[in-house]
């Protein structure tokens, strides 16, 4: 694509959601950049743009999911070889932000690894992050660069509306997560319950206390994503044992790593609902498991960028997931 004032722009794929880049360059009605991505014999990663960037605005849509440090230096990689050829600008486009959930010390002697992949990217060459929901909105301070920090919140809200539930109840799985999803039940015109989780080791979830009124009611459980679904599946058994009519959960991002797909089917749950933020097999569609597409809010937001128009339309600032 081509301005009047003569400036291009060229988006580029990672192999890691090739699906979401299509969709989002279907949508601007361009065709993605010409790029090719291989691996030498030892594993390293091989990039090289088969057309010019030279003074092109860049943005480069990759998601850091399994394997993660795959994809995490393959957009690396692809921004320094943008870099290198003299691209205008570099946008990075990250549906899913990996190394998110390390953005503190909760412990002595720990990495914030959030921290380190944005010096990471800083470093490439980044001059523009452009992610969806992470996993604490301070990660955008992480960056010298500017942060446009989208919510699929009103792309969820919008399905569960259609559904028409009638008495419903948003459920935050912590409390850390009682902003968003006040912010969903107001947007639902529902009311709002927490759970009290604890967490004795990574991946395992503990579910002790339901806080609100669900007896009787549809509940939807909303979190940032879902990863060995133990939280969520937990809290689906406590919410169904406190008397709630049904449960359905939601999260921006699905990352399902083993056992999450068989949890969730022996669990006591609708429905699950997530984005295209990370891939998620055709096989594993249907059934319990809904995936919506972001690619129209990301376009969306790349035009702006790409325009100097103003992003603030697409997010709430208040209520940052």
């Amino acid at each position: 694509m081509m301005s009047e004032s003569g400036k291009r722009l060229m988006v580029f794929a990672g192999t890691h959601n090739h699906e979401l880049a299509e969709g989002i360059v279907d949508h601007l009605g361009i065709e993605l950049g010409n790029i090719k991505i291989s691996k030498f014999a030892n594993g390293e990663i091989y990039v090289r743009f088969l057309e010019s960037v030279r003074g092109a605005d860049v943005f480069i849509v990759q998601s850091i999911c399994k394997p993660v440090n795959s994809a995490l230096m393959e957009l690396l990689i692809m921004v320094d070889a943008a870099k290198r050829a003299s691209a205008r600008s570099i946008t990075a486009v990250i549906s899913h932000y990996g190394y998110a959930r390390q953005d503190k010390k909760s412990a002595a002697r720990e990495p914030i690894t959030a921290k380190l992949v944005a010096d990471l990217m800083t470093t490439a060459g980044v001059d523009r992050v452009i992610a969806m929901d992470l996993h604490q909105g301070q990660i955008q301070g992480f960056f010298n660069q500017p942060v446009n920090h989208l919510t699929a919140l009103p792309i969820l809200a919008d399905y569960f509306e259609s559904l028409d539930l009638g008495s419903l109840v948003v459920v935050s799985p912590d409390v850390g997560r009682v902003k968003v999803c006040k912010k969903l039940a107001d947007m639902l015109g529902g009311s709002l319950a927490i759970m009290h989780k604890g967490r004795p080791d990574h991946n395992v979830a503990e579910i002790t206390h339901v806080i609100g009124e669900v007896e009787g009611k549809n509940c939807i459980v909303a979190d940032d994503m879902i990863d060995t679904a133990g939280s969520v599946t937990e809290g689906a058994k406590a919410l169904i044992k406190a008397g709630a009519k049904s449960v359905y959960v939601t999260a921006t991002h699905g990352i399902f790593s083993p056992p999450a797909y068989e949890r969730i089917e022996e669990a006591p749950i609708a429905e699950v609902v997530v984005t295209n933020t990370l891939p998620v097999p055709a096989e594993r569609q249907g059934g319990k498991l809904r995936v919506l597409s972001v690619a129209p809010l990301f376009a969306h937001a790349i035009e702006n960028v790409y325009k100097d128009e103003s992003v603030s339309e697409l997010f709430d600032p208040d209520f940052q997931l």
